[in-house]
């Protein structure tokens, strides 16, 4: 191992992964290794023996659940915006020949122990029965503003400069209620919390048109798509991608060291007492846990079910949001569903994962407002893990450390890391203007 690399990349999680094709592209010498002998890191992705193993200790299922390989459960399960970075990424790179999706069928949100479908266009906004019919006239104008929006026609601004006013202040303008505000700011624009309310409205009014315009593209029932066999597929499709333009995988290479010279700086991985030589380090935190914190947890439930969520229009996909003040908590929690029609079950089996940031020690009492939407299940696991976040200067070290996977079951929080790493190590912007229609969803079986 005498040559020298741009970039070694230690880990082959979901951000890994896209990093390493992204600088691969663009042209940088990229080795990636692993200490594990499959891919995936955290957000792998485990059939059923697999699953069971590691929530159980045992390798033997029961065989009414069917066959073990019929099962694709992603650790991290996140759906993708139709018109989200992640499926611009995916063109840019020309990931999207590795993969095929599938529409996402339902994207609801919980109100008052109910729930409902996301109205997302003036259209919606009138048939929904989220609102009452005042109500919903009032977030009709407001989501006619937001789709006439356009940043650079200042006639379509109405004298709002949003860069400026704040999410709050618009919002007033149009006098909707607090309910109202609570579903477009969580289940739209998919905000954590309610900070974004006092910080500029742009970035809402952004969020809320990306979500309006995944929903358009595939005529269903919500902005979502996920890949036919899961996320797994992913990984692989950035290896493959980083193998053509030169670059090289290793997996299964123990410890993976990294080393530093006299001044702090990372120059090498040393592995099996071979030492390769790079400029640039990018990792995830498990590889170099002395420059992280912790800085939460996320509780999350795994259920295997024999039929839809009820209440979802017997959806075979779904995403169900449920805001903290509905919970009486300080952070959402997330419903996420998939099942044989993505073929990550077998048939007549459905995935739901129910996830939140943990905020007591105990997962099964926090997460039972999801739970109880699932209705009956069949297997349920409970998990928690922490969560960590870089606190090094990569100008000094020439480290570049992701941040752990958030309780969200979308894409969008998950990008935006990987984003702003990639400018952090290139130093530029990436060009994500792509033609969307690279990317289609499978058609429906």
């Amino acid at each position: 191992m005498d040559q020298e690399y741009d970039v070694i990349v230690l880990g082959t999680g979901l951000k890994e992964c896209i990093l390493s094709g992204l600088l691969s592209v663009d042209g940088l010498k990229v080795l990636h290794m692993d200490r594990n002998e499959y891919y995936g890191g955290e957000s792998t992705s485990l059939n059923l023996v697999q699953l069971w193993k590691r929530c159980k200790g045992s390798d033997t299922p029961p065989e009414n659940l069917g066959l073990s390989k019929e099962y694709n459960v992603d650790m991290v399960p996140k759906f993708m915006m139709a018109n989200g970075a992640l499926v611009r990424v995916l063109i840019h790179t020309n990931v999207t020949k590795y993969l095929n999706f599938k529409a996402v069928d339902g994207s609801f949100v919980y109100q008052n122990g109910k729930i409902y479908k996301v109205p997302a266009t003036d259209v919606e906004a009138l048939k929904s029965t989220l609102m009452g019919l005042f109500e919903k006239r009032r977030a009709r104008k407001f989501f006619i503003y937001v789709q006439d929006y356009e940043e650079n026609d200042p006639k379509s601004h109405e004298g709002l400069d949003l860069n400026k006013v704040t999410a709050r202040e618009v919002i007033s303008k149009y006098g909707l209620d607090d309910s109202t505000v609570e579903f477009i700011g969580h289940a739209l624009a998919l905000h954590r919390d309610d900070s974004y309310l006092d910080k500029p409205a742009i970035d809402t009014i952004r969020r809320m048109k990306v979500y309006a315009e995944s929903l358009a593209r595939f005529q269903g029932g919500s902005p979502y798509i996920y890949p036919l066999y899961g996320l797994g597929e992913l990984p692989q499709g950035f290896a493959r991608l980083s193998a053509v333009y030169g670059g090289t995988y290793m997996l299964n290479k123990p410890e993976c060291k990294v080393e530093f010279d006299d001044n702090g700086k990372a120059y090498g991985v040393t592995s099996e007492c071979e030492t390769v030589k790079g400029k640039k380090i990018v990792c995830d935190p498990s590889y170099l846990p002395s420059k992280v914190k912790k800085v939460g947890r996320v509780a999350r439930a795994i259920c295997i079910m024999s039929h839809p969520i009820p209440d979802t229009n017997d959806s075979h996909s779904v995403q169900i949001i449920l805001p903290q003040k509905q919970l009486g908590r300080n952070s959402d929690m997330y419903v996420f569903c998939c099942s044989y029609a993505h073929n990550v079950a077998p048939q007549g089996r459905y995935i739901a994962f129910v996830s939140t940031e943990a905020e007591t020690e105990n997962p099964e009492t926090e997460l039972k407002a999801g739970i109880d939407l699932l209705g009956s299940v069949d297997e349920i696991f409970f998990d928690i893990y922490d969560r960590y976040e870089p606190t090094n200067d990569p100008l000094e070290d020439n480290c570049f450390l992701s941040t752990s996977y958030d309780a969200t079951t979308h894409f969008e929080s998950t990008v935006a890391d990987v984003l702003a790493m990639y400018s952090k190590i290139t130093g530029k912007e990436i060009d994500l203007s792509v033609d969307l229609s690279a990317a289609s969803a499978a058609a429906e079986q």
